[in-house]
């Protein structure tokens, strides 16, 4: 995990962070542009803060994850991980591309069938997926159900049989693999909650075999997310690989295998891995099986592809310190105050892009001390009014947002090529409560 404490050596300079995002430019007189739109375009016509998201980003990432699984010679699919961004243009421009979804609750459930995703393209993970999921998933006859308890497969056994339905389920395997990165998003451990201890997965899938409206396809895992080194993954394929050869000396039936998610991106100058060396470790671990392979990516998908724009609301100096208060906050992008994250924060002005630097703390306006955004990154003056891009915040941002202290949530807005298009309103502060009530004793 990116976190500032980690960090070591110099942070790279804006014209770094801007080189090494294809999707950004500076223009001298424009400012910084994402695709062919200037950023100030869109905070002229919408305000901010607002999300920008680079459709031309998702495409190629996209296609350079496919790619990457094809030239490996692996019969591979990818179902998008929507949690990381379950905005609807997001969804139907990833299907559009091919992709499946890999979803966690019932509303991704819906939103997915909303988007135009395929039933049978979708896959439902999650540690806690309630009764109604489950008839829901059953209804609509989705692909897969990941199941991840002995007593999780016991309720589906007797949904699916009370509903006349048969459910094809992946057994999610922890193979208790660290996956070194941010503890909060490690799901691969014998201590976390996740998927069924790998010792007791031989005997939990002879029994999904032996229960009515259960078929049981193969063997499912996920390790954590924001994974920066492909040894934790091939660990755990090595795994699900002992499992698939174990299972099948039984005489059961394994045709997929479902690597998950979690590959990491460079949030700073890290070094990340790419896709093809995923799908290296997926054909050294598994291409002898004779198995469809599944892939759940997220973050590698959609964080590059987005930008939070905000605005300064004032500068100040206390002693020694400079803060920079923006007109985003902790209720819009959390990622810094949970998990310690670092975004690169590049000034949308040219001029300001080139002034001198000096040390400062990026702040948010709500009221709690987390609220920070950045400490003591060094960065051009920045006067009330001025603009900056929070940078990969296309994945865990908005879907994380909330309206503590009252704020409402920011505008989302999609670009491709020259062409942009909101496409989530902010709303209007009688939206923010227009679902409450005051009790009648009250009026």
């Amino acid at each position: 995990m990116a976190n500032a404490a980690a960090l070591t050596g110099p942070e790279p300079t804006i014209a770094e962070l801007i080189a090494a995002r294809p999707s950004l430019s500076m223009h001298a007189m424009d400012g910084l542009l994402l695709e062919d739109v200037a950023l100030n375009a869109i905070a002229d016509a919408v305000g901010t803060p607002v999300w920008v998201y680079s459709a031309g980003t998702m495409r190629r990432r996209y296609r350079m994850f496919a790619s990457a699984l094809s030239e490996a010679g692996l019969e591979a699919h990818i179902h998008y991980a929507m949690k990381a961004n379950d905005r609807l243009a997001v969804l139907r421009l990833l299907a559009r591309e091919g992709a499946g979804v890999d979803v966690v609750s019932e509303g991704e459930l819906r939103r997915a069938r909303q988007a135009g995703v395929a039933a049978e393209h979708i896959v439902f993970s999650g540690v806690g997926k309630a009764e109604g999921e489950l008839r829901l998933a059953l209804a609509e006859d989705i692909g897969q159900i990941n199941v991840e308890s002995a007593e999780e497969l016991e309720m589906l056994s007797a949904i699916a049989a009370s509903m006349g339905r048969t459910a094809r389920i992946a057994l999610r395997v922890n193979p208790d693999v660290d996956p070194h990165t941010h503890a909060k998003i490690s799901t691969g451990r014998a201590q976390d909650k996740f998927g069924v201890p790998y010792a007791d997965a031989i005997v939990l899938y002879r029994r999904a075999a032996a229960l009515p409206g259960i078929e049981p396809v193969g063997l499912a895992a996920h390790i954590g997310s924001q994974i920066l080194s492909v040894a934790p993954l091939r660990a755990t394929y090595e795994r699900l690989a002992e499992l698939v050869r174990a299972l099948r000396a039984e005489d059961l039936p394994v045709s997929v295998v479902d690597c998950g998610g979690g590959l990491g991106i460079p949030y700073r100058d890290e070094a990340a891995p790419l896709p093809s060396a995923l799908a290296g470790a997926i054909r050294g671990t598994l291409h002898n099986r004779d198995v469809r392979v599944v892939v759940e990516p997220g973050r590698w998908l959609v964080a590059p592809a987005g930008v939070l724009l905000s605005s300064v609301v004032i500068a100040k100096q206390l002693q020694d310190s400079r803060f920079v208060v923006l007109d985003a906050a902790m209720n819009d992008l959390i990622r810094p105050a949970m998990y310690d994250a670092w975004h690169g924060i590049v000034p949308v002005s040219a001029v300001d892009a080139v002034g001198p630097l000096s040390s400062a703390d990026i702040v948010g306006p709500v009221c709690e001390a987390g609220d920070t955004f950045a400490r003591g990154r060094m960065l051009p003056p920045l006067a009330a009014g001025a603009r900056v891009a929070i940078l990969d915040a296309g994945a865990y941002g908005s879907v994380m947002s909330s309206s503590y202290n009252a704020r409402r949530p920011a505008a989302e807005v999609m670009v491709d090529g020259s062409n942009w298009s909101v496409i989530r309103e902010r709303p209007s502060y009688a939206d923010l409560w227009r679902s409450e009530t005051v009790p009648h004793w009250l009026e």
